[in-house]
């Protein structure tokens, strides 16, 4: 039985989304069991989090970010090597290394400067609270897409350890060959948009992408603390 959900109808597809805040909408839609169960939403800053909100406005659950991050390529920050979260795992791509030839000081320097970046978001969109328990809760991982999956494999494992009752990861797109990859690490996955293609980017499932500053997140933050004190 497969372990992952999908619309068929989007399989292969591009450009299908308007933008991050309709990915979120439609996706939320698939996640409609959730609806006001002992659910929270974990949302992977920065493009993840209009997604999350989506999610969150539309189950009526709880909603948290959860802080990982790419371990930048010392000559191309757009891309990484792995992956690292505020516990201080790293999830290394080995192949993608092993290719790169980079030194261990190269490497280290790479991740020291990942642990102080994550210090540092956490602070910013955060304020350095404790994270909220998930124990009994089904934590649903939210991204914009799942491209090489090791941003992702750093946040499930930093869940893990929290101990939730059920992972579930919920994505708008996602690259076939990651989805398959990464079902072996939590208990279901649900992606709108998969596609089989060679090389995979998370953007071209969206007509409207650009990168989402962190004044953006501070404003979806911010929202939803104004939103809580009305209740």
């Amino acid at each position: 039985m497969s372990r992952f959900l999908e619309d068929i109808n989007l399989r292969n597809k591009t450009k299908i989304f308007e933008d991050r805040i309709d990915a979120g909408r439609k996706l939320s839609y698939f996640l409609s069991d959730y609806k006001s169960t002992n659910s929270i939403i974990l949302a992977i800053p920065s493009g993840g989090v209009p997604i999350g909100r989506e999610l969150k406005e539309f189950l009526s659950v709880e909603f948290e970010l959860l802080i990982v991050r790419k371990i930048q390529i010392p000559w191309n920050p757009e891309a990484g090597f792995g992956a690292m979260n505020l516990d201080g795992d790293v999830i290394l791509n080995e192949t993608l290394l092993r290719y790169l030839e980079l030194s261990e000081d190269e490497i280290k320097n790479q991740i020291e400067k990942t642990k102080e970046i994550l210090r540092k978001r956490d602070k910013l969109f955060r304020e350095g609270k404790s994270f909220p328990s998930l124990e009994n809760k089904t934590a649903i991982v939210v991204d914009d897409g799942i491209a090489s999956g090791y941003t992702m494999l750093a946040g499930i494992e930093y869940v893990k350890k929290r101990n939730p009752d059920k992972i579930i990861i919920a994505a708008p797109t996602g690259s076939l060959r990651t989805i398959k990859k990464l079902s072996k690490f939590v208990d279901f996955i649900y992606c709108l948009n998969i596609r089989e293609s060679y090389p995979y980017a998370v953007a071209d499932a969206y007509k409207n992408w650009y990168d989402i500053s962190d004044e953006e997140v501070l404003k979806i933050l911010r929202y939803d603390t104004i939103n809580k004190k009305g209740e």
